[in-house]
């Protein structure tokens, strides 16, 4: 199959959105930004045996190539809008590229999201996508708006995706549960409404304690996170010891939920907002003055991790 066939195979399954003036096809998209809108843009590259194992299944590639950055524009509080692909394959297999696309756009079709250009070349297996989103100006969910005082809380639960990927460098077999979640992460858009009483966010994907470390340093404050509140999901309790699953909890990441901050009188609607959006939320610490991120057991005793979260560039 030749690039363009591969393109005009892409082209024929996209969906339209009223304000994609120009979509795919020519040298760039022509896309109308409504009035009072801020544009949001994320962007995240996937390479095989780095962000999933080679293993997985190209519909689930597809599928978390877009999740990720949806999981950007939740973060920051963004309806999506529009994406675009650059795809690198190893050859051009019409099979292939029709089990990835089942996966990317049966995700943008759930939240309406248009696909409207991008780019395909030959080279090892790698997915880079960008998305764009809307937002009212001034209602952003940025990292650096975290105030002394405020609640902690993450959605969802931890560990899930670490744990299976703990599993697949052993060689053990992994819990579909675990597996699910690394395969196909939830970006959690839903709770948009409840991040209207946030003054901070950021989400999990590089390990929580390294990832409110972020919110931290942008924000100027500390924070102190009880390791022993952080929820879990049945599969990995069942498949790790207490303290490897803490571990997996703070410092896996993958996780793509959303961690952000509020003050205390906002947690009876944030728990409402979220009781709303069929979405778990859990109050896991608080701000405090001062700098970085520490840990603490439910009886006070702190906690440490040899890491806090995953780098790229580590040696």
């Amino acid at each position: 199959m030749a690039e363009f066939d591969l393109i005009a195979r892409i082209r024929r399954r996209v969906a339209a959105r009223d304000d994609v003036a120009l979509g795919i096809g020519d040298d760039a998209a022509l896309l109308r930004v409504p009035a009072g809108r801020e544009l949001v843009v994320a962007m995240d590259t996937l390479n095989a045996g780095v962000h999933f194992p080679d293993d997985t299944a190209p519909a689930d590639i597809g599928w978390k190539a877009l999740a990720v950055n949806l999981s950007d524009l939740a973060a920051m509080a963004a309806e999506p809008a529009w994406c675009t692909l650059s795809l690198s394959l190893p050859q051009a297999d019409a099979a292939w590229l029709d089990a990835f696309l089942d996966g990317f756009l049966g995700l943008a079709e759930q939240h309406g999201v248009a696909l409207v250009g991008g780019d395909t070349t030959r080279g090892p297996l790698s997915v880079c996508v960008t998305a764009h989103g809307l937002v009212e100006p001034g209602r952003a969910a940025r990292r650096d708006g975290a105030r002394v005082g405020d609640t902690v809380w993450i959605s969802g639960s931890l560990g899930d995706a670490a744990g299976a990927l703990a599993q697949w460098r052993a060689g053990a077999a992994m819990d579909a549960y675990l597996r699910a979640r690394l395969d196909r992460p939830t970006p959690r858009l839903a709770l948009l409404p409840a991040l209207r009483q946030a003054h901070a966010c950021i989400d999990v994907s590089d390990g929580l304690l390294a990832d409110l470390g972020h919110v931290c340093a942008a924000s100027g404050v500390a924070a102190q996170v009880d390791i022993d509140a952080l929820p879990a999901s049945a599969a990995l309790r069942a498949s790790f010891d207490a303290e490897t699953r803490r571990r997996l909890q703070a410092t896996g990441g993958d996780d793509y939920e959303l961690c952000f901050t509020a003050p205390e009188s906002a947690r009876e609607a944030i728990a409402r907002a979220a009781a709303d959006a069929g979405v778990a939320v859990t109050a896991i610490g608080r701000v405090a003055a001062g700098e970085g991120v520490s840990a603490f057991r439910a009886d006070g005793s702190p906690w440490q991790a040899q890491n806090t979260g995953y780098d790229h560039f580590a040696a």
